[in-house]
């Protein structure tokens, strides 16, 4: 006779998600005021407006829209966004170097067996001619989001961190109930991005392997 088996239970437990890093792009991966710098000084030129580039870039961050602003009125921001991206590739790509430690911590993520996707304000055209140049390869990229409408991207990636030098990063990461990590190489202070509510403020993204090691282990 055939002692019975005790039958095996299902496990209830889910796999844990795969690792998944989200990277905000100017001042967190590359140093874009060179190259925005060049791309709004063209542009004033072609336009004729008064624009102060070296105050532009200071306050890089939000959306395009919202600079533009700043130069125009509203009935004319629209027109004056297109032709500012017309002349962006051949002013802007160039001149933008990757941020310290930027392809090495893409690299850390990879070496940790996960995913990285690259979430920014800017159009995602644009963003991606940045990395391709750069030779930066994340995963995904998508653009056109700004602070907590990062989230929708967040979300939909399932990305467990994402990492930013404003406090709009900050908040689109706790809107996505992601792990917010801030760099403090854009124009928010180190106390501004805490106060904001990061979860880990680092100098620059060369510190990013050594934490993300120890978040890891």
């Amino acid at each position: 006779m055939t002692t019975p088996q005790p039958q095996q239970q299902p496990s209830t437990s889910e796999p844990a998600s795969p690792l998944t890093v989200g990277f905000d792009l100017d001042l967190t991966l590359i140093d874009s005021r060179p190259g925005i710098k060049a791309a709004w000084e063209a542009f004033a030129a072609e336009t004729g407006a008064e624009i102060d580039a070296d105050l532009v870039v200071t306050r890089l961050g939000p959306p395009l829209e919202h600079e533009m602003a700043y130069w125009f009125p509203e009935e004319r921001i629209a027109e004056m966004v297109v032709r500012y991206r017309a002349l962006y590739p051949a002013y802007a790509i160039e001149p933008s170097p990757p941020m310290p430690g930027a392809r090495d911590a893409i690299q850390a993520v990879r070496d940790a067996g996960g995913r990285t996707i690259v979430v920014t304000a800017k159009n995602g055209p644009h963003a991606e001619l940045h990395l391709a140049h750069l030779g930066i390869e994340p995963d995904a990229v998508v653009g056109g989001l700004w602070a907590e409408g990062k989230a929708e991207a967040l979300r939909a990636h399932d990305a467990q961190v994402y990492v930013g030098d404003h406090v709009g990063d900050v908040r689109g990461a706790a809107t996505a109930g992601a792990l917010a990590v801030a760099v403090a190489t854009g124009p928010c202070a180190p106390e501004e991005l805490r106060a904001a509510g990061a979860d880990v403020v680092l100098t620059d993204l060369t510190g990013f392997r050594p934490w993300l090691e120890a978040y890891r282990a």
